[in-house]
Protein backbone atom coordinates (compact mmCIF):
# COMPACT_ATOMS: atom_id res chain seq x y z
CA UNK A 1 0.00 0.00 0.00
CA UNK A 2 2.90 2.69 1.00
CA UNK A 3 4.44 1.21 -2.79
CA UNK A 4 0.91 2.69 -4.44
CA UNK A 5 1.01 5.74 -2.62
CA UNK A 6 3.96 7.36 -3.23
CA UNK A 7 3.87 6.88 -6.82
CA UNK A 8 0.06 8.09 -6.16
CA UNK A 9 1.98 11.35 -5.39
CA UNK A 10 4.65 11.58 -7.64
CA UNK A 11 4.10 10.29 -11.06
CA UNK A 12 2.12 12.01 -14.41
CA UNK A 13 -1.13 10.66 -15.78
CA UNK A 14 1.04 9.83 -18.66
CA UNK A 15 3.13 7.31 -16.45
CA UNK A 16 -0.17 6.03 -15.01
CA UNK A 17 -0.87 5.00 -18.28
CA UNK A 18 2.26 3.35 -18.72
CA UNK A 19 2.15 1.41 -15.61
CA UNK A 20 -1.98 0.23 -16.82
CA UNK A 21 -0.02 -1.27 -20.23
CA UNK A 22 3.24 -2.79 -18.07
CA UNK A 23 1.40 -4.46 -14.96
CA UNK A 24 4.55 -6.34 -14.54
CA UNK A 25 6.34 -2.87 -13.86
CA UNK A 26 2.90 -1.67 -11.58
CA UNK A 27 2.09 -4.25 -9.53
CA UNK A 28 2.47 -3.56 -6.13
CA UNK A 29 2.20 -7.00 -4.66
CA UNK A 30 5.46 -7.91 -6.77
CA UNK A 31 8.32 -7.78 -4.15
CA UNK A 32 11.10 -8.34 -6.42
CA UNK A 33 11.26 -4.24 -6.73
CA UNK A 34 12.65 -1.85 -4.24
CA UNK A 35 11.25 1.65 -4.14
CA UNK A 36 14.24 3.25 -5.66
CA UNK A 37 13.75 0.53 -8.35
CA UNK A 38 10.48 1.48 -9.04
CA UNK A 39 11.33 5.40 -8.95
CA UNK A 40 13.77 4.19 -11.20
CA UNK A 41 11.35 2.71 -13.75
CA UNK A 42 8.96 5.24 -13.73
CA UNK A 43 11.48 8.81 -14.03
CA UNK A 44 12.70 6.76 -16.91
CA UNK A 45 8.96 6.09 -18.27
CA UNK A 46 8.41 9.62 -17.80
CA UNK A 47 11.85 11.10 -19.54
CA UNK A 48 11.09 8.58 -22.37
CA UNK A 49 7.56 9.93 -22.82
CA UNK A 50 8.98 13.40 -22.68
CA UNK A 51 11.72 12.85 -25.35
CA UNK A 52 8.47 11.21 -27.79
CA UNK A 53 7.03 13.97 -27.21
CA UNK A 54 10.11 16.70 -27.82
CA UNK A 55 11.03 14.39 -30.79
CA UNK A 56 7.56 14.94 -32.68
CA UNK A 57 7.96 18.57 -32.69
CA UNK A 58 10.32 18.05 -35.84
CA UNK A 59 6.96 17.37 -37.71
CA UNK A 60 5.59 19.95 -36.28
CA UNK A 61 8.53 22.20 -37.62
CA UNK A 62 8.40 20.03 -40.87
CA UNK A 63 4.79 21.18 -41.29
CA UNK A 64 4.58 24.82 -40.22
CA UNK A 65 7.59 25.60 -42.79
CA UNK A 66 6.47 23.82 -45.69
CA UNK A 67 3.02 25.54 -45.21
CA UNK A 68 4.55 28.89 -45.42
CA UNK A 69 7.04 28.54 -48.56
CA UNK A 70 6.81 27.64 -51.94
CA UNK A 71 5.29 24.31 -53.03
CA UNK A 72 8.54 23.91 -55.07
CA UNK A 73 10.79 23.96 -52.09
CA UNK A 74 8.45 20.84 -50.15
CA UNK A 75 10.81 18.48 -50.91
CA UNK A 76 14.02 20.23 -49.74
CA UNK A 77 12.58 21.47 -46.53
CA UNK A 78 11.18 17.67 -45.30
CA UNK A 79 14.49 16.41 -46.71
CA UNK A 80 16.36 19.00 -43.94
CA UNK A 81 14.19 18.29 -41.08
CA UNK A 82 14.98 14.85 -41.42
CA UNK A 83 18.58 15.32 -41.46
CA UNK A 84 18.76 17.89 -38.85
CA UNK A 85 17.77 14.66 -36.76
CA UNK A 86 19.26 12.22 -37.80
CA UNK A 87 22.82 14.28 -38.17
CA UNK A 88 22.19 15.54 -34.81
CA UNK A 89 21.59 12.27 -32.79
CA UNK A 90 25.37 10.94 -34.44
CA UNK A 91 27.20 13.99 -33.62
CA UNK A 92 25.52 14.62 -30.03
CA UNK A 93 26.14 11.18 -29.64
CA UNK A 94 29.90 11.18 -30.16
CA UNK A 95 30.92 15.21 -29.84
CA UNK A 96 27.57 17.01 -28.42
CA UNK A 97 27.12 15.14 -25.19
CA UNK A 98 30.85 15.20 -23.75
CA UNK A 99 30.95 18.78 -24.85
CA UNK A 100 27.29 20.06 -22.70
CA UNK A 101 27.77 17.41 -19.86
CA UNK A 102 31.82 17.41 -19.47
CA UNK A 103 30.84 16.86 -15.34
CA UNK A 104 31.54 18.48 -12.42
CA UNK A 105 35.75 19.02 -12.98
CA UNK A 106 34.69 21.63 -15.41
CA UNK A 107 31.91 23.63 -13.02
CA UNK A 108 31.87 27.28 -13.53
CA UNK A 109 34.13 27.06 -16.77
CA UNK A 110 33.42 27.72 -20.21
CA UNK A 111 34.38 24.57 -21.90
CA UNK A 112 34.97 20.86 -21.04
CA UNK A 113 34.80 17.27 -22.74
CA UNK A 114 34.22 14.09 -21.01
CA UNK A 115 34.11 11.63 -24.03
CA UNK A 116 31.21 10.36 -26.87
CA UNK A 117 28.13 9.07 -24.75
CA UNK A 118 28.69 5.79 -26.83
CA UNK A 119 31.25 5.05 -24.08
CA UNK A 120 29.78 6.59 -21.48
CA UNK A 121 26.79 6.01 -18.70
CA UNK A 122 26.13 2.37 -20.16
CA UNK A 123 25.21 0.87 -16.62
CA UNK A 124 21.98 1.47 -14.75
CA UNK A 125 22.57 3.96 -12.04
CA UNK A 126 19.76 4.19 -9.48
CA UNK A 127 21.12 7.47 -7.50
CA UNK A 128 20.94 9.61 -10.86
CA UNK A 129 17.36 8.60 -11.03
CA UNK A 130 16.51 7.73 -14.46
CA UNK A 131 18.80 6.41 -17.21
CA UNK A 132 21.23 8.05 -18.85
CA UNK A 133 19.56 6.53 -22.26
CA UNK A 134 16.50 8.16 -21.71
CA UNK A 135 18.43 11.57 -20.33
CA UNK A 136 20.14 11.76 -23.66
CA UNK A 137 16.90 11.22 -25.84
CA UNK A 138 15.46 13.71 -24.14
CA UNK A 139 18.78 16.30 -24.42
CA UNK A 140 19.56 15.36 -28.37
CA UNK A 141 15.70 16.23 -29.37
CA UNK A 142 16.82 19.42 -28.03
CA UNK A 143 19.97 19.86 -29.54
CA UNK A 144 17.46 19.02 -33.61
CA UNK A 145 15.16 21.67 -32.32
CA UNK A 146 18.07 24.49 -32.01
CA UNK A 147 19.43 23.30 -35.71
CA UNK A 148 15.83 23.08 -37.19
CA UNK A 149 14.36 26.57 -36.72
CA UNK A 150 17.34 27.63 -39.15
CA UNK A 151 15.87 25.59 -41.99
CA UNK A 152 12.67 28.13 -42.07
CA UNK A 153 14.50 31.41 -42.27
CA UNK A 154 17.18 29.79 -45.05
CA UNK A 155 14.53 28.42 -46.91
CA UNK A 156 14.57 28.29 -50.56
CA UNK A 157 17.79 29.74 -51.51
CA UNK A 158 20.52 27.69 -50.02
CA UNK A 159 22.67 24.94 -51.21
CA UNK A 160 21.37 21.61 -49.36
CA UNK A 161 25.23 20.19 -48.85
CA UNK A 162 25.88 23.44 -46.91
CA UNK A 163 22.82 23.39 -44.96
CA UNK A 164 24.15 19.57 -43.89
CA UNK A 165 27.71 21.34 -43.21
CA UNK A 166 25.95 24.19 -40.68
CA UNK A 167 23.64 21.71 -39.36
CA UNK A 168 26.21 19.26 -38.03
CA UNK A 169 28.19 22.60 -36.23
CA UNK A 170 25.61 23.77 -34.54
CA UNK A 171 24.24 20.18 -33.15
CA UNK A 172 28.26 19.13 -32.53
CA UNK A 173 30.07 22.31 -31.09
CA UNK A 174 27.99 25.51 -31.06
CA UNK A 175 24.54 24.33 -29.40
CA UNK A 176 26.29 22.04 -26.67
CA UNK A 177 29.29 24.60 -25.66
CA UNK A 178 26.65 27.05 -24.98
CA UNK A 179 24.54 24.68 -23.04
CA UNK A 180 26.50 24.00 -20.64
CA UNK A 181 27.76 27.28 -19.81
CA UNK A 182 24.00 26.73 -17.90
CA UNK A 183 23.08 22.60 -18.41
CA UNK A 184 26.05 21.71 -18.04
CA UNK A 185 27.33 23.83 -14.72
CA UNK A 186 29.27 26.26 -16.29
CA UNK A 187 30.15 29.58 -15.74
CA UNK A 188 26.44 31.24 -16.08
CA UNK A 189 25.15 28.47 -14.20
CA UNK A 190 27.30 29.80 -11.71
CA UNK A 191 26.14 33.36 -11.90
CA UNK A 192 22.30 32.18 -11.35
CA UNK A 193 21.34 32.29 -14.75
CA UNK A 194 17.90 30.75 -15.08
CA UNK A 195 16.46 28.67 -18.12
CA UNK A 196 13.93 26.48 -17.09
CA UNK A 197 13.91 24.86 -20.80
CA UNK A 198 15.46 26.74 -22.75
CA UNK A 199 14.29 29.84 -24.54
CA UNK A 200 17.41 31.31 -24.46
CA UNK A 201 19.47 27.94 -24.42
CA UNK A 202 17.71 26.37 -27.02
CA UNK A 203 15.32 28.79 -29.14
CA UNK A 204 17.32 32.12 -29.58
CA UNK A 205 20.39 29.87 -30.28
CA UNK A 206 18.53 28.70 -33.09
CA UNK A 207 16.80 31.93 -33.52
CA UNK A 208 20.52 34.05 -33.98
CA UNK A 209 21.87 31.18 -36.11
CA UNK A 210 18.69 31.76 -38.64
CA UNK A 211 19.40 35.13 -38.51
CA UNK A 212 22.83 35.22 -39.40
CA UNK A 213 21.94 32.56 -42.19
CA UNK A 214 19.30 34.84 -43.38
CA UNK A 215 21.64 37.96 -43.30
CA UNK A 216 24.10 36.43 -45.43
CA UNK A 217 22.44 34.44 -48.09
CA UNK A 218 20.22 37.61 -48.82
CA UNK A 219 16.48 37.47 -49.96
CA UNK A 220 14.86 35.45 -51.98
CA UNK A 221 14.44 36.27 -55.74
CA UNK A 222 11.60 38.63 -55.92
CA UNK A 223 11.49 39.44 -52.36
CA UNK A 224 12.33 43.00 -52.23
CA UNK A 225 12.13 45.30 -55.18
CA UNK A 226 14.63 47.59 -56.53
CA UNK A 227 13.74 50.30 -54.59
CA UNK A 228 13.46 48.54 -51.43
CA UNK A 229 9.44 48.03 -51.37
CA UNK A 230 8.46 44.46 -50.15
CA UNK A 231 6.29 42.00 -52.09
CA UNK A 232 5.25 39.37 -49.60
CA UNK A 233 5.81 35.38 -50.99
CA UNK A 234 2.81 34.10 -49.47
CA UNK A 235 3.13 30.31 -48.44
CA UNK A 236 1.37 27.77 -50.34
CA UNK A 237 -0.85 25.77 -47.96
CA UNK A 238 -1.62 27.44 -44.48
CA UNK A 239 -3.35 24.18 -43.63
CA UNK A 240 0.24 22.38 -43.24
CA UNK A 241 1.72 25.65 -41.37
CA UNK A 242 -1.76 25.27 -38.49
CA UNK A 243 -1.40 21.93 -38.21
CA UNK A 244 2.47 22.34 -37.47
CA UNK A 245 1.86 24.82 -35.00
CA UNK A 246 -0.32 21.90 -33.08
CA UNK A 247 1.84 19.87 -33.28
CA UNK A 248 4.27 21.90 -31.88
CA UNK A 249 2.23 23.19 -28.85
CA UNK A 250 1.63 19.73 -27.92
CA UNK A 251 5.71 18.90 -28.13
CA UNK A 252 5.43 21.35 -25.70
CA UNK A 253 4.33 19.67 -22.96
CA UNK A 254 6.93 17.63 -23.05
CA UNK A 255 9.96 20.69 -23.79
CA UNK A 256 8.64 22.34 -20.61
CA UNK A 257 7.09 19.92 -18.24
CA UNK A 258 9.52 17.12 -19.08
CA UNK A 259 12.29 19.77 -17.65
CA UNK A 260 10.57 19.75 -14.51
CA UNK A 261 12.43 16.18 -13.98
CA UNK A 262 16.37 17.35 -15.46
CA UNK A 263 16.14 19.62 -12.29
CA UNK A 264 14.35 18.11 -9.39
CA UNK A 265 15.51 14.18 -9.59
CA UNK A 266 12.01 12.83 -9.32
CA UNK A 267 8.73 13.15 -10.83
CA UNK A 268 6.18 15.75 -9.20
CA UNK A 269 2.71 15.73 -10.35
CA UNK A 270 1.94 18.97 -9.25
CA UNK A 271 4.94 20.78 -10.31
CA UNK A 272 4.61 19.18 -13.72
CA UNK A 273 1.28 20.20 -13.96
CA UNK A 274 1.60 23.75 -13.11
CA UNK A 275 4.22 24.21 -15.70
CA UNK A 276 2.21 22.77 -18.35
CA UNK A 277 -0.65 25.45 -17.33
CA UNK A 278 1.34 28.13 -17.48
CA UNK A 279 2.75 26.73 -20.63
CA UNK A 280 -0.77 27.03 -21.89
CA UNK A 281 -1.41 30.28 -20.70
CA UNK A 282 1.40 32.18 -22.04
CA UNK A 283 0.66 30.35 -25.30
CA UNK A 284 -3.06 31.13 -25.40
CA UNK A 285 -2.23 34.71 -24.87
CA UNK A 286 0.76 35.32 -27.72
CA UNK A 287 -1.60 33.69 -29.95
CA UNK A 288 -4.57 36.52 -28.94
CA UNK A 289 -2.10 39.37 -28.41
CA UNK A 290 -0.25 38.72 -31.75
CA UNK A 291 -4.14 38.29 -33.40
CA UNK A 292 -5.02 41.80 -32.06
CA UNK A 293 -2.03 43.86 -33.58
CA UNK A 294 -1.88 42.53 -36.41
CA UNK A 295 -5.95 43.15 -36.99
CA UNK A 296 -5.69 46.50 -35.88
CA UNK A 297 -2.62 47.00 -37.71
CA UNK A 298 -3.54 45.65 -41.51
CA UNK A 299 -7.67 46.07 -40.53
CA UNK A 300 -7.91 41.99 -41.32
CA UNK A 301 -7.40 39.05 -38.79
CA UNK A 302 -3.90 37.63 -40.05
CA UNK A 303 -3.73 33.75 -38.94
CA UNK A 304 -0.31 33.58 -39.81
CA UNK A 305 0.31 36.28 -36.72
CA UNK A 306 -1.30 34.66 -34.25
CA UNK A 307 0.25 31.26 -35.32
CA UNK A 308 3.18 32.93 -34.69
CA UNK A 309 1.91 34.35 -31.55
CA UNK A 310 1.28 31.31 -30.04
CA UNK A 311 4.40 29.83 -31.16
CA UNK A 312 6.44 33.31 -29.41
CA UNK A 313 4.30 32.63 -26.26
CA UNK A 314 5.62 28.96 -25.92
CA UNK A 315 9.11 30.68 -26.33
CA UNK A 316 8.87 33.27 -24.03
CA UNK A 317 7.68 31.13 -21.20
CA UNK A 318 10.53 28.30 -21.47
CA UNK A 319 12.64 30.05 -19.63
CA UNK A 320 10.19 30.60 -16.39
CA UNK A 321 7.23 28.36 -16.88
CA UNK A 322 8.32 26.95 -13.45
CA UNK A 323 8.36 30.34 -11.11
CA UNK A 324 6.03 32.67 -12.65
CA UNK A 325 2.56 33.03 -11.27
CA UNK A 326 -0.47 32.38 -14.25
CA UNK A 327 -0.48 35.99 -14.10
CA UNK A 328 3.22 36.68 -14.79
CA UNK A 329 2.55 34.18 -17.58
CA UNK A 330 -0.21 36.06 -18.86
CA UNK A 331 2.11 38.79 -18.95
CA UNK A 332 5.35 36.67 -20.40
CA UNK A 333 2.61 35.41 -23.85
CA UNK A 334 1.04 38.55 -24.08
CA UNK A 335 4.17 40.30 -24.57
CA UNK A 336 5.53 37.61 -26.63
CA UNK A 337 2.82 37.77 -28.81
CA UNK A 338 3.33 41.47 -29.25
CA UNK A 339 7.61 41.11 -30.08
CA UNK A 340 6.79 38.88 -32.60
CA UNK A 341 4.90 41.19 -34.89
CA UNK A 342 6.37 44.09 -34.21
CA UNK A 343 9.83 41.45 -35.03
CA UNK A 344 8.69 40.42 -38.34
CA UNK A 345 7.94 43.87 -39.13
CA UNK A 346 11.16 45.10 -38.48
CA UNK A 347 12.81 42.34 -40.67
CA UNK A 348 10.97 43.01 -43.47
CA UNK A 349 11.98 47.24 -42.75
CA UNK A 350 15.32 46.21 -43.12
CA UNK A 351 15.21 43.98 -45.96
CA UNK A 352 15.80 40.55 -44.21
CA UNK A 353 14.15 37.56 -46.04
CA UNK A 354 12.76 34.93 -42.64
CA UNK A 355 9.94 33.24 -44.76
CA UNK A 356 8.86 31.68 -41.19
CA UNK A 357 9.21 34.23 -38.74
CA UNK A 358 12.42 32.11 -37.11
CA UNK A 359 14.35 34.72 -35.59
CA UNK A 360 11.14 36.72 -34.13
CA UNK A 361 9.74 33.56 -32.64
CA UNK A 362 12.90 32.45 -31.46
CA UNK A 363 15.52 34.83 -31.53
CA UNK A 364 13.42 37.80 -30.22
CA UNK A 365 11.04 35.91 -28.05
CA UNK A 366 13.62 33.59 -26.42
CA UNK A 367 15.51 37.11 -25.53
CA UNK A 368 12.20 38.14 -23.78
CA UNK A 369 11.67 34.48 -21.99
CA UNK A 370 15.61 35.00 -20.72
CA UNK A 371 14.90 38.68 -19.22
CA UNK A 372 11.39 38.07 -18.35
CA UNK A 373 12.06 35.22 -16.20
CA UNK A 374 14.54 38.09 -13.87
CA UNK A 375 11.59 40.39 -14.23
CA UNK A 376 8.44 38.07 -13.14
CA UNK A 377 10.44 34.69 -11.78
CA UNK A 378 10.17 33.74 -8.38
CA UNK A 379 13.54 31.73 -7.68
CA UNK A 380 15.80 34.63 -6.94
CA UNK A 381 19.02 33.39 -5.99
CA UNK A 382 20.29 33.87 -2.07
CA UNK A 383 21.98 36.80 -1.47
CA UNK A 384 20.65 38.15 -4.47
CA UNK A 385 18.36 41.46 -5.44
CA UNK A 386 15.55 41.38 -8.21
CA UNK A 387 17.57 43.67 -9.99
CA UNK A 388 20.58 42.02 -9.71
CA UNK A 389 18.79 38.83 -10.98
CA UNK A 390 17.50 41.06 -14.22
CA UNK A 391 21.18 41.90 -14.56
CA UNK A 392 22.13 38.36 -14.89
CA UNK A 393 19.53 36.76 -17.65
CA UNK A 394 20.21 40.03 -19.52
CA UNK A 395 23.93 39.85 -19.09
CA UNK A 396 24.02 35.32 -20.00
CA UNK A 397 21.14 35.78 -22.43
CA UNK A 398 23.13 38.50 -24.69
CA UNK A 399 26.50 36.14 -24.36
CA UNK A 400 24.69 33.42 -25.41
CA UNK A 401 22.75 34.89 -28.30
CA UNK A 402 26.19 36.87 -29.28
CA UNK A 403 28.13 33.59 -29.58
CA UNK A 404 25.30 31.19 -31.86
CA UNK A 405 25.27 34.89 -34.00
CA UNK A 406 28.43 34.98 -34.34
CA UNK A 407 29.60 31.43 -35.22
CA UNK A 408 26.99 31.00 -37.30
CA UNK A 409 27.95 34.47 -39.05
CA UNK A 410 31.38 33.38 -39.75
CA UNK A 411 30.75 29.93 -41.02
CA UNK A 412 27.98 31.07 -43.50
CA UNK A 413 30.09 34.23 -45.04
CA UNK A 414 32.95 31.30 -45.15
CA UNK A 415 30.57 28.84 -47.02
CA UNK A 416 29.30 32.26 -49.13
CA UNK A 417 32.80 33.35 -50.05
CA UNK A 418 33.64 29.36 -51.17
CA UNK A 419 30.76 29.77 -53.66
CA UNK A 420 28.61 26.90 -51.66
CA UNK A 421 25.89 28.48 -49.86
CA UNK A 422 23.70 29.73 -52.38
CA UNK A 423 22.19 28.30 -55.43
CA UNK A 424 21.61 29.66 -58.73
CA UNK A 425 19.37 32.09 -59.76
CA UNK A 426 18.31 29.51 -62.45
CA UNK A 427 17.98 26.84 -59.58
CA UNK A 428 16.65 29.03 -57.51
CA UNK A 429 13.39 29.90 -59.72
CA UNK A 430 13.20 26.69 -60.45
CA UNK A 431 12.59 25.16 -57.06
CA UNK A 432 14.91 23.70 -54.79
CA UNK A 433 12.93 20.62 -55.42
CA UNK A 434 14.31 20.02 -58.84
CA UNK A 435 17.53 21.72 -59.01
CA UNK A 436 18.64 19.99 -55.59
CA UNK A 437 16.86 17.11 -55.31
CA UNK A 438 15.35 15.80 -59.14
CA UNK A 439 11.81 15.23 -57.57
CA UNK A 440 8.56 17.34 -57.03
CA UNK A 441 6.75 17.34 -53.74
CA UNK A 442 3.51 17.19 -56.08
CA UNK A 443 2.80 15.96 -59.63
CA UNK A 444 3.56 18.66 -61.79
CA UNK A 445 0.27 19.39 -62.45
CA UNK A 446 -1.31 20.61 -59.32
CA UNK A 447 1.71 22.38 -58.06
CA UNK A 448 0.76 25.86 -56.50
CA UNK A 449 2.52 28.82 -56.06
CA UNK A 450 5.11 28.45 -58.35
CA UNK A 451 6.72 31.81 -57.71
Amino acid sequence: MYRLNSIGRCVTPLALICLLLLPSIGMAQDETYSKPEMDYTINTLIMFICAVLVLFMQAGFAMLEVGMNSSKNTVNILFKNIMDLSIGVLLFLFLGWGLMYPGDDYKGKWFGFAGPMVVRDVEPNLEYGWSASSDFLFQVAFAATAATIVSGAVAGRMKFASYLLYSGVLTGLVYPISGMWKWGGGALAEWGFADFAGSVVVHAVGGFAGLAGAIVLGPRLGRFTSEGRSIPIPGHNIAFAALGVFILWVGWYGFNPGSQLTYSGAANAEATSYIALTTTVSAATGAVAAMILAWIMFRKPDVTMALNGALAGLVGITANCDQVSQVGALAVGGIAGVLVVLGILLLDKVKIDDPVGAWPVHGLCGVWGGIATGIFGSAIPEGMTRAGYIGVQVQSTAIICVWAFVTMFILFSVLKALGMLRVSAEDERSGLDLSEHGMHAYPPNLAMNPA
